[in-house]
């Protein structure tokens, strides 16, 4: 198994320094030989381009306090990223779910082999096609792939569990649709790697075909906000906070407990589930989403790949006209998913 994950003690230190200086955070990793051996420290060039990232985000979400008006800065804010390039793109009904599935030019499209899944984060309520497109174009061409990426109903129109429904309608689409389960990996990040798990813990109740593997993104795993990088990692963290958090969870869950295991994978039984791939930036407030989800995934027996990545914020890999980082991971990506892909793709 690829179980790169931190030990209880390093852990509990990561947290201590990634308060005050997500830099140390970044250190301390790399001294453990585990999640971030592969990643390597932050570069002077990396620090400069997240403060600019950071910056453009706080200024679109300048006074964009409810749901609505941070879907609006959402929107405006990935309106200013470029499209994806050097791809073709079909719209799709997927049972009733909005979709676009997508390939990479080059490629004849020879539907039923390899496709991923990618639902979309922002929060159970903000988020779409457009604001994804880019990333799920980069994945097609990396990972010689298709990408379907679902348009799912969004919060506070539509509460739980519509969206991992709607999740799990588009995943089930694929497989009435000329996809082997073994050729289809679900992705998400943010609020999408929380409906990832849960769509694919859904098709293990049933006892239905499951996914060749799962990547999630930051995922939020604990709609409780119990984390201890919830606090720990308050200041360093300028994108995701408790309160909004727990605004989510009030809203998405409305009277639902935040700990049911349908609605929090943290609190899920594991067992059963496939491959693993975690990404998370070491100053996010989500940290311990991801390492406590790793600890509990790894113990039920799952192959969990976890990867910190020294000071990116959330939803980094979104930004790779920004980020050189967020190229390096969804090529990271990418190879994990050509690695379980049952075809592979041709040299």
């Amino acid at each position: 198994m690829n179980n790169r994950i931190l030990s209880a003690g390093n852990r509990r230190l990561a947290r201590r320094l990634g308060c005050l200086l997500p830099a140390l955070t970044a250190m301390a990793l790399l001294a453990s030989g585990v999640s971030a051996q592969d990643i390597g420290p932050q570069s002077q060039a990396s620090r400069e381009q997240v403060e600019k990232l950071v910056s453009l985000w706080k200024k679109h979400f300048a006074g964009a306090d409810s749901l609505q008006q941070r879907r609006t800065a959402f929107r405006t804010l990935m309106e200013t990223t470029p499209g994806p390039t050097r791809i073709q793109v079909r719209q799709v009904d997927a049972d009733g779910v909005d979709a676009e599935l997508m390939w990479p030019a080059r490629l004849h499209h020879p539907i039923g082999q390899r496709v991923i899944l990618y639902i979309h984060g922002g929060g159970f309520s903000s988020g779409s096609i457009r604001t994804h497109s880019l990333i799920a174009g980069s994945l097609a061409k990396a990972a010689s792939s298709d990408v379907l990426l679902v348009d799912y109903r969004l919060m506070p129109e539509y509460g739980y569990p519509a969206q991992i429904n709607d999740a799990l309608t588009a995943y089930r689409w694929l497989l009435d649709n000329g996809y082997r389960s073994e050729n289809i990996i679900v992705a998400g990040d943010g609020a999408g790697g929380n409906i990832a798990i849960e769509t694919v813990l859904r098709q293990m109740q049933v006892a239905k075909p499951l996914p060749a593997a799962v990547i999630a993104l930051s995922p939020i795993t604990d709609l409780a906000a119990t984390g201890g990088s919830m606090t720990s990692n308050a200041e360093s963290d300028p994108l995701v906070g408790k309160d909004w958090i727990e605004t989510l969870r009030k809203t998405y869950l409305r009277t639902r407990s935040p700990t049911d295991p349908q609605a929090s994978p943290l609190y899920a039984d594991m067992t059963g589930f496939p491959p693993l791939l975690l990404q998370v930036g070491s100053g996010e407030v989500l940290l311990d989403d991801t390492l406590r989800l790793a600890d509990k995934a790894r113990q039920a027996g799952v192959d969990v790949t976890t990867e910190v990545w020294p000071g990116m914020p959330h939803q980094w890999q979104l930004f790779p006209s920004l980020l050189d980082d967020a190229d390096r991971s969804s090529q990271n990506i990418a190879e994990f998913a050509i690695r379980h892909f049952a075809d592979k793709p041709q040299e």
